[in-house]
């Protein structure tokens, strides 16, 4: 395991500028390191870890996860589960569309397996400038899903169109998920490039292995890590692991958008079980609390700033460079894109010119980037 690691220094490159980051914060990557599919075995990927304090960047891997945490560390994840929110139609007359369902409109965090659950949704629509109110879409069966049944006409309505979003109509009765499962297909982000639809790799691994609640249309990625010997490891060690729910919205597929503020964050769904809380709070000041990714990280942060509330919740939170971390002492993450929010939530919490510095030590060592790519570890 020893060689596995190896510890660049921190340069002090260049007079700091303040955490401050700048609108479209970039930073130069290869095409070719946007990972287009997960490493061969889950917790097989890279990991970059970097510590805020002794001010070190040391390249060593997943698997060796259990050697960077501490035997007393609360390792908080992400429950919710990714649905098959995409599903592919013919418009009326030939053509055609696509709809990306993003969230019930009404019902509660967990109501998606109800007999007529969510009957209208928010959602994406493709093309915008084709479609119209009242237009019915017929679904049509991914390619993965030859088996699904053709013949019978399920449509969706479109009821509504503003500025890019739409509200779709289920038919009326239908069971979400099972719709879903018979139509939909895995909602992956525009950069894996899957021309034919998403693979039976994808189907298994874009998905956690504590993935339990579904509403999310895009999978919290730095949680795709951990396979479940990892996560008996991590626990024989004496790590505990809790669980938190925030449901991913689309924010991945509206980065960088043409005006979109650069930080915008469409509302998300989340949820602390009370166990989780009060093993928190016990813990906070006592024991490291270790984030699995933003949105665990936005989750906590926000139950915090909103008194820690009970049952399901609504946060549009951004973490910017100046905010402060209430709950969060370490983060597991995985490299974002440029401009976005969760780059900024990164920004914030290891520090801008930290954060440019390990990126571009990521870059140099040719790491993975995005969703299936390598990831980091900020203590």
């Amino acid at each position: 395991m020893e060689s596995r690691d190896r510890a660049e220094p921190e340069h002090a490159a260049g007079a700091a500028t303040g955490d401050v980051l700048p609108t479209g914060f970039d930073y130069e990557l290869p095409p070719e390191l946007i990972a287009q599919h997960p490493a061969a075995e889950r917790d097989g990927a890279r990991l970059l870890v970097v510590d805020r304090a002794g001010g070190q960047l040391t390249h060593s891997a997943i698997v060796d996860l259990p050697r960077w945490l501490r035997s007393d560390d609360v390792l908080v994840v992400n429950r919710s589960r990714v649905i098959a929110a995409r599903l592919h139609a013919q418009r009326a007359g030939g053509g055609a569309a696509e709809v990306l369902l993003i969230a019930p409109l009404a019902g509660t965090i967990d109501d998606l397996g109800g007999a007529s659950s969510g009957a209208r949704w928010k959602a994406l629509v493709r093309p915008a400038r084709r479609l119209r109110p009242g237009q019915r879409l017929t679904l049509v069966p991914p390619r993965s899903k030859a088996s699904a049944d053709a013949t019978e006409a399920i449509e969706v309505v479109i009821v509504r169109l503003d500025d890019g979003h739409a509200e779709v109509e289920l038919p009326q009765g239908a069971n979400t998920l099972e719709l879903l499962a018979r139509f939909g297909e895995p909602p992956l982000p525009p950069y894996i490039r899957r021309p034919d639809g998403a693979t039976a790799d994808d189907w298994a691994r874009y998905q956690t292995v504590f993935a339990d609640e579904p509403g999310s249309i895009a999978a919290p990625t730095a949680g795709l890590h951990l396979s479940e010997r990892l996560l008996h490891t991590l626990r024989g060690a004496g790590v505990a692991v809790a669980e938190v729910v925030l449901h991913v919205g689309p924010a991945t597929f509206l980065a960088g958008r043409p005006g979109r503020a650069p930080l915008a964050v469409e509302p998300e769904r989340y949820a602390i079980p009370p166990a989780t809380r009060d093993l928190l709070l016990a813990a906070k000041g006592k024991r490291r609390i270790v984030a699995v990714g933003t949105t665990t990280t936005r989750a906590l942060e926000s139950a915090a700033r909103a008194g820690w509330p009970e049952g399901p919740q609504s946060t549009a939170l951004v973490l910017a460079p100046g905010a402060r971390f209430a709950v969060v002492d370490a983060l597991l993450t995985n490299l974002h894109l440029p401009g976005s929010s969760l780059l900024a939530l990164v920004g914030a919490f290891a520090g801008v010119d930290r954060t440019r510095r390990a990126y571009a030590a990521a870059v140099q060592a040719r790491y993975r980037f995005y969703s299936y790519g390598d990831a980091m570890l900020i203590v």
